[in-house]
């Protein structure tokens, strides 16, 4: 291929000796912190970073990205010289249209060869702000009013219908100015009509970056305390909240996960987890530009594509795919497909967002011969905080803290008091990756943050239950807000899982607390099973009480699900769950007084609100003192 002239914007002063410790083992990680972050030299910004990349190996290729499952033989591929070029032409393009440092450019689409370029190119031009567009459309126009937005990059119809049927609907909300419509990653059919809006513009992102100049960005690079992404936070329910992050905290996360040596210019990189998600930014779009290395990106549904994984060993043999990160639901499904390729290459696949059930990690290197390494990270901390060590592993724990980045556990009563390595409470993180805080607002130098009490003093409070031992290994026990509170008694939600996952024929389990008149909350469990599992909720029930030492914590109920309500990357998603818990509890509960009362609930702020359709002859006053019992929001209809 041949590489265009592009005016390198910065030549690498870094030195091998500075940029790439030996980083290999758990022991490697005093030396590393002898030397001062700030002395290793790293690139002032995203941009820097990926004008490095292009400087040192310009025709190397950097992305190849599959336009679908069915087309994995044929991606769209890009040198390092060429994903430069194209950034500078989408930067340019964002420069043309007003976007300047401090502007907010919103991106909401699945991931194509567009919206990676698309990604760098708002993180050059202005401040990225990615958008799951699986949200609502009110939410969605309160992230966009949120965040300042006036541009938006998204999905056209031919690349998501539904996407471009939310964005049509923001179009009318009248916020935005310009809408930058993205086509699908390989087509040879010719572009749809877009519709005309008074008073917005709205064109093909490509077509409009077409004449726009490639050789530079002809604005100001960024710098590395500016701001260079707005990650929206909180799922799918309460109001939104925007996480900032600088280029130095992008930069600092991707070079601490890069620094192993398990990481080699060699190694190819399998990107399936939405770029809206910081694992997809963090881990497989920048961390892999420090070496060059290759990226192969799935198609628009990424994970979510059974024809993806149904031949995924395939693509891992044809690609020579080294590493990957996803949830344990999608390693839990790839364990259903058999092992029909030559995957010798697959040497680190990495696992995390949510705890790692024990049946999943043993099913998948039974499977596979290969060992999962977890990790942890949270968006207020960039991405990831927390990585483990396939040659050395340490049993219970996620992993070991990263460089630079200081952890210890506080007393969960909210007095902030630290705690001994190896006591439990509240994970706090500090260091060069903690977020300066959420958007609250603006002024005339930009957004005003504010940490809204997840900071104090610099350490940043993660709500996972966790201890940590003096060589920085983390052991998560779960969410704070998450402990079933059993008349004054906490309950680790993870007791009751683990439990049930042990059982045979158990695939998932999430445990939550159901509201009590007498207890205030006590256990449930929710389940699914394994593909021609059998057993029944009482048996469940039995073999959980079996296993749980403290008989306070054994699930007074267990549900058998069809499936497991996950998040839009697959994360375990227990609002829905509590939300069903409270609804049949406040059922159970009118059963006598009014058992023909329809009862519907929803999470709001994170707390369960039931609503009683009573029947026309139902005493309200009975039904009242009824669900008086219960420490819920509740509302009659």
């Amino acid at each position: 291929m041949t590489a265009p002239q592009i005016t390198p914007p910065i030549t690498p002063p870094i030195t091998d000796d500075l940029l790439w410790p030996d980083y290999a083992t758990p022991d490697d990680l005093a030396a590393i912190e002898a030397v001062p972050l700030r002395d290793r030299g790293l690139p002032e910004s995203t941009y820097a970073l990926l004008a490095r990349a292009a400087t040192l190996w310009p025709d190397r290729v950097a992305v190849s990205v599959l336009p679908d499952a069915d087309h994995w033989q044929q991606p769209a591929r890009r040198t390092y010289a060429q994903l430069l070029a194209d950034v500078h032409r989408y930067a340019n393009l964002l420069r043309e249209l007003g976007v300047r440092r401090t502007d907010a450019v919103a991106l909401m689409a699945p991931n194509c060869a567009e919206l990676i370029t698309a990604t760098l190119a708002a993180q050059l031009a202005g401040i990225a702000a990615p958008l799951n567009g699986s949200l609502s459309t009110a939410h969605l126009a309160e992230l966009l009013r949120h965040s300042g937005a006036r541009v938006l990059v998204a999905a056209g119809a031919e690349l998501a219908p539904d996407t471009w049927a939310t964005a049509q609907e923001l179009i009318a909300g009248g916020t935005l100015d310009t809408v930058l419509v993205m086509r699908p990653t390989v087509t040879a059919t010719r572009p749809h009509p877009l519709p005309s809006r008074p008073g917005v513009t709205i064109t093909y992102l490509d077509e409009a970056a077409r004449r726009a100049e490639r050789s530079r960005f002809r604005g100001a690079a960024p710098g590395s305390s500016d701001l260079a992404a707005l990650f929206h936070t909180g799922g799918t329910t309460g109001a939104p909240k925007l996480a900032a992050h600088t280029h130095a905290m992008e930069v600092a996360d991707a070079w601490m996960l890069a620094a192993y040596a398990g990481f080699t210019a060699e190694s190819t990189v399998f990107a399936g987890l939405p770029l809206f998600h910081v694992n997809a930014l963090v881990v497989t779009l920048l961390m892999p530009l420090f070496k060059g290395q290759h990226v192969v990106w799935a198609g628009p549904l990424g994970y979510r594509d059974p024809a993806l994984l149904g031949r995924f060993w395939t693509l891992v043999e044809h690609y020579r795919i080294a590493s990957m990160s996803a949830v344990p639901t999608v390693y839990a499904a790839l364990t259903r497909h058999p092992v029909d390729a030559d995957i010798s290459s697959l040497r680190l696949p990495v696992v995390g967002a949510s705890p790692l059930p024990p049946a999943v990690r043993d099913g998948f290197r039974a499977h596979t011969r290969v060992a999962l390494a977890e990790g942890y990270g949270l968006t207020e901390a960039t991405c990831a905080s927390v990585r483990a060590f396939p040659d050395a592993p340490r049993p219970g724990s996620v992993g070991q803290r990263l460089p630079y980045q200081r952890m210890k556990a506080v007393r969960a009563d909210g007095s902030w008091a630290d705690l001994p390595p190896g006591a439990p409470g509240v994970l706090a993180i500090s260091g060069p990756a903690v977020f300066p805080g959420y958007v609250v607002g603006r002024d005339e130098n930009g957004y005003v943050l504010s940490s809204q009490g997840k900071l104090v003093d610099g350490w940043l409070d993660t709500g996972d239950l966790a201890r940590v031992d003096a060589e920085g290994f983390v052991y998560l026990s779960g969410r704070a807000k998450d402990l079933i509170i059993r008349g004054g008694h906490n309950i680790d939600p993870a007791v009751v899982e683990d439990a049930l996952l042990a059982h045979p024929q158990v695939a998932a389990a999430a445990a939550v607390g159901r509201p009590d008149a007498h207890s205030g909350e006590v256990p449930v469990a929710y389940v699914t099973l394994t593909e021609g599992g059998t057993v029944g909720a009482d048996e469940l029930r039995a073999w959980a009480a079996e296993r749980i030492g403290e008989p306070a914590a054994a699930p007074k109920t267990v549900t058998v699900l069809d499936a497991m309500p996950v998040t839009a990357i697959g994360k375990p998603y227990k609002l829905p769950l509590r939300a069903d818990a409270t609804r049949r509890a406040v059922l159970d509960a009118l059963g006598a007084t009014s058992p023909r009362a329809v009862v519907e609930t929803r999470i709001e702020d994170g707390s369960a609100v039931a609503t009683v359709h009573l029947p026309s002859d139902a005493e309200a006053a009975a039904v009242e003192t009824a669900l008086g019992r219960f420490a819920i929001t509740w509302e009659l209809a």
